[in-house]
């Protein structure tokens, strides 16, 4: 069994840390992109609905505040649910324009592309497989002005100085006048916040340790996953919802492809998924240090979400140098 190296030198990292974590990139292969799928339609995750209604409501408006598009490009497109508001809206607009998913689950890729085919007859779709870093390079081959759309808060997945940094390199992959969607779950009480992540049925618990029988199945570890449980905790410093994965006896994980064993103490955790939770007097300050124009922003009546449109500024013109100093007689 020989893994892929990406996965392997993330795993090796992880685990053998002090504080032992995971990236929550591992989600998402066949069975984990399944599972996020119910997650997003649970009574507890708010974000999903909230996001959408949001798109519903204000479609028009961002799509008129965006301008002409020549190609919407989505950044973790899943089934691309949500967007189909904005593509509905797009279509029937009398310009060409393209559908560009970009997703790191080629199945997940492969069962949009066959559900917008048939949902939107004649819609280009251009789907690019593999992680946003890979991905982005490749834009420069599809048609412009292009919106990039990054929703479902997807960006709380990063520390703030990665999603400054993520922005960033976003920003410098496309033209003056092309614009980012970008949706940010915002602060609120962990009342609301925890169930959305630690749901009555279950299904997120499910989510979060099949990484480890994802590990099971592509490094030939031997994760007992009854010996695990899920844990999500809100942590008030550093504003955000905190997914473990937490060790229920003392015990030795064999990793045979990675040449590894883990030991696990009672009670130790694995930390796989932070999502940071944002304020909205912060969001234009992340975006201009980003390189971005915030031209405006859509929340919802009870202030949990936040839509953002930001634009690709034109490039300042040099100030021409003034007259030279008088020189004295």
């Amino acid at each position: 069994m020989t893994p892929d190296p990406g996965l392997a030198k993330a795993v090796r990292k992880g685990l053998l840390a002090r504080t032992k974590w995971l990236p929550a990139w591992l989600f998402y292969d066949a069975a984990g992109s399944e599972l996020f799928e119910r997650i997003t339609a649970l009574p507890e995750y708010y974000p999903t609905r909230t996001e959408a209604t949001l798109l519903a409501t204000h479609a028009q408006e961002i799509l008129g505040a965006a301008g002409p598009l020549g190609a919407l490009v989505e950044l973790g497109s899943g089934s691309a649910t949500k967007t189909r508001i904005l593509l509905a809206n797009l279509l029937k607009q009398d310009r060409p324009f393209q559908y560009v998913p970009v997703d790191v689950s080629t199945s997940a890729l492969a069962r949009s592309q066959a559900d917008l085919g048939r949902d939107f007859p004649g819609l280009p779709v251009s789907p690019l497989a593999g992680s946003y870093e890979a991905a982005l390079p490749r834009l420069a081959g599809h048609p412009g002005p292009r919106m990039v759309l990054f929703l479902g808060s997807s960006l709380g997945n990063f520390h703030h100085q990665e999603a400054r940094a993520l922005l960033a390199r976003i920003r410098s992959h496309l033209s003056a006048g092309d614009t980012l969607l970008l949706g940010l779950d915002l602060a609120k009480d962990p009342d609301v916040l925890i169930p959305a992540y630690d749901d009555r049925a279950g299904v997120t618990a499910q989510f979060n340790l099949n990484l480890l029988a994802r590990l099971n199945r592509e490094v030939g570890a031997d994760f007992d996953l009854a010996r695990f449980r899920h844990r999500a905790l809100w942590n008030p410093r550093r504003q955000r919802v905190e997914m473990h994965l937490e060790s229920l006896a003392a015990q030795t994980v064999s990793l045979p492809a990675l040449g590894l064993e883990v030991a696990f103490a009672p009670g130790e955790r694995v930390h796989t998924e932070s999502s940071y939770k944002y304020q909205t007097p912060g969001i234009e300050g992340l975006l201009r240090t980003s390189g971005w124009d915030l031209i405006q922003q859509w929340r919802d009546w009870k202030g949990w979400f936040s839509l953002c449109l930001a634009r690709v500024p034109a490039p300042r013109s040099p100030v021409p140098p003034g007259p030279s100093p008088a020189t004295g007689p």
